[in-house]
């Protein structure tokens, strides 16, 4: 990614957005891993010390906007990357970011997640720029992507603006080629020169807001200059296609083969929308299509611009093509068609599939340590018949509220386990259960927290600790032990510094333990009416076995002795671990290829049926896990 030299590479989208960055100058990078953004930040923390920028992972993205705004007011070309609801998260400094202006160029990344892949919602973070008064910049492909993040730092610079970068799951996770240029020489240190517009008092909001307007007015007529806003074709139909859709536009129109009979304006500045090239491609054709991904943004902004502008076009767009989910190239096709009137239907599959492939729910992988805690607290809760409520949290262990767990009956967004149980612990009688992660107790945790204690409200807190930000692809966190030059924060520490008196760090493949401690502390919080917090570490499995293969030790998988197992399916129905599965006597077997040889399932095998395959170094290995 880093070939200084020019030609042409395969590139994932996210990849191109940071080979862009390093073209435009980028000199210093800083996010928090979200898919489907996770890679920007990855491919630049990989060649970070070859190219000579600053990149790091931070806590959380409002923290990642105020570092890179930072490093913009001292002239620094910067850019934070986050997904779409990361948006949410910082966007109190970006909205007054745009008052202030900036430096050396910002641009934020924002990689919206249409159809929920893995995401809560598939809100529309274009909008962030109309309510900022910030240009949005939206890729087609994974070539312009590149182009456009390139560009966007010049635009930041010369209009000292922000500058979000749009980009979708299919933008964000697809392969093209991209054609490379050289990487300028990097500035990393600058100087920041005192100015009142810095200062948001206001008085000098103010002043900054007329600024802001004057900006907005000369950005607004400028766009309509830009490469990646054009009228193709010509035609009495105009079809309007912004981001991702105008690929999918001309592929229905190959497929129909009307490129030549249909006008396109294709956008790639949703906000502010070119008028200028939207008036004159909009003058003599009789109706206007408009395609876009999620919500009606682009047609809500045309049908303004034409009313204003006494073009009397027809225009249509979310009805034909939809509101929810991504768009695809049978959707678009079928829009199309029916705007001009073709015949089309949507082709079927040529017979039926020759097997039927059983549905699978996610789950927790083989090893993993937060399985022994959901099992335990399932079993906990249902054995003692304890009323509860479990306050679920964002990452890998939001499995949790899949069957046979269910210990998820809240979720909404990072840090909210411990804030939605603190309401809930106040307005009912239940014992309250938050859980959350290492790396979101640190992301967004913290203040909820504090809010418990401050007020003394009684709630149990279990933080899953597995040293890293797994779910996104083990990005380091604060918890990290091996988090490179940063920091070593243990969690308990935090807890016990914010008055905390119930701390306790407890292994989850200490089954046994797990099991009293989570009864102690439940107890502790009726007796006393104050949060108590427990710490459950150990790394996560994945990174163990990378780790074991690398140093050559050995993973030694258990087996199931057949003639102890009686196949009560407690290792399979109710641990489920994907290792494990029923035979035709319903008796369990393990997997040797899926077995990470952890041995946790031992543990809760009745019979002791479950053993080693053979003896191994206990303590060798375990070293791994810590």
């Amino acid at each position: 990614m880093v070939s200084m030299s020019s030609g042409k590479y395969l590139l994932l989208g996210n990849e191109a957005i940071a080979r862009g960055a390093l073209e435009g100058g980028l000199g210093f990078a800083a996010a928090y891993p979200g898919t489907p953004s996770s890679e920007i930040l990855e491919s630049l923390i990989s060649v970070k010390d070859i190219v000579g920028i600053y990149a790091e992972w931070s806590v959380n993205e409002k923290v990642a906007f105020e570092a890179a705004y930072g490093a913009s007011l001292a002239g620094v070309n910067a850019l934070t990357a986050m997904k779409h609801v990361g948006m949410n998260v910082a966007a109190d400094p970006l909205m007054s970011s745009a008052y202030t202006g900036v430096e050396g160029a910002l641009v934020v990344v924002t990689a919206d997640d249409p159809s929920m892949h893995s995401s809560q919602n598939e809100q529309d973070n274009r909008w962030y720029g109309v309510h900022a008064y910030i240009p949005v910049f939206e890729p087609f492909d994974v070539d312009e992507a590149k182009k456009m993040t390139k560009y966007a730092f010049e635009f930041s610079k010369k209009f000292k603006h922000p500058v979000i970068l749009r980009t979708t799951t299919r933008v964000s996770h697809s392969r093209g080629v991209v054609e490379l240029e050289p990487i300028p020489e990097v500035r990393v240190k600058g100087k920041f020169n005192k100015e009142d517009r810095f200062v948001v008092m206001p008085a000098n909001a103010r002043k900054n807001k007329i600024k802001l307007l004057e900006r907005w007015n000369a950005i607004s007529e400028v766009v309509n200059e830009l490469p990646f806003n054009r009228i193709e074709g010509d035609g009495k139909a105009l079809i309007i296609a912004s981001g991702s859709a105008y690929g999918y536009v001309r592929e229905a129109l190959d497929y129909f083969k009307i490129k030549d009979r249909v006008r396109v304006l294709k956008i790639g500045t949703p906000v502010p929308l070119p008028k200028k090239l939207l008036i004159e491609a909009a003058e003599e054709v009789d109706k206007i299509l408009v395609v876009e991904e999620l919500d009606p943004l682009v047609e809500t902004s045309v049908k303004s611009v034409l009313y204003d502008s006494r073009i009397e076009a027809e225009v249509t767009g979310k009805d034909l093509v939809g509101y929810e989910f991504e768009l695809n190239h049978l959707r678009v096709r079928r829009a199309i068609a029916k705007f001009l009137g073709l015949d089309y239907s949507i082709p079927q599959a040529p017979g039926q599939p020759i097997i039927s492939v059983p549905t699978r729910i996610p789950t927790l992988c083989p090893g993993c340590p937060y399985r022994p805690i959901f099992f335990e607290l399932r079993r906990l809760v249902n054995q003692e018949k304890i009323p509860y409520i479990a306050s679920g949290d964002i990452g890998c262990y939001s499995l949790g509220y899949n069957p046979p767990y269910k210990m998820q009956d809240v979720m909404i967004e990072m840090g909210s386990s411990i804030g939605v149980g603190y309401g809930l612990s106040i307005t009912t009688d239940d014992n309250v259960i938050a859980i959350i992660g290492d790396s979101t107790f640190y992301h967004a945790g913290l203040p909820p927290l504090i809010n418990a204690v401050w007020h003394k409200k009684p709630l149990t807190i279990i933080v899953l600790d597995n040293e890293v930000t797994a779910m996104t692809g083990h990005q380091p966190a604060p918890s990290s032990k091996d988090g490179g030059e940063a920091h070593y924060i243990p969690i308990e520490n935090v807890v016990s510094g914010l008055g905390i008196r119930f701390v306790e760090v407890i292994d989850p493949y200490d089954i046994k333990t797990v099991r009293e401690v989570v009864k102690k502390a439940l107890n502790y919080v009726r007796e006393h009416k104050e949060p108590a917090v427990i710490v459950a570490r150990r790394r996560c499995a994945l990174e163990v076995v990378r780790d074991l293969r690398r140093a050559g030790v050995e993973i030694v998988p258990y087996v199931v002795l057949e003639d102890k197992c009686v196949g009560c399916g407690i290792c399979y129905d109710w641990f489920v671990c994907p290792a494990i599965m029923p035979g035709s006597d319903r008796k369990a077997w393990i997997d040797p290829e899926l077995c990470v040889g952890c041995g946790a399932c031992a543990q809760v095998c009745p019979t002791k049926a479950i053993v080693p395959l053979k003896e191994y170094n206990r303590e060798e290995v375990e070293k791994f896990w810590r």
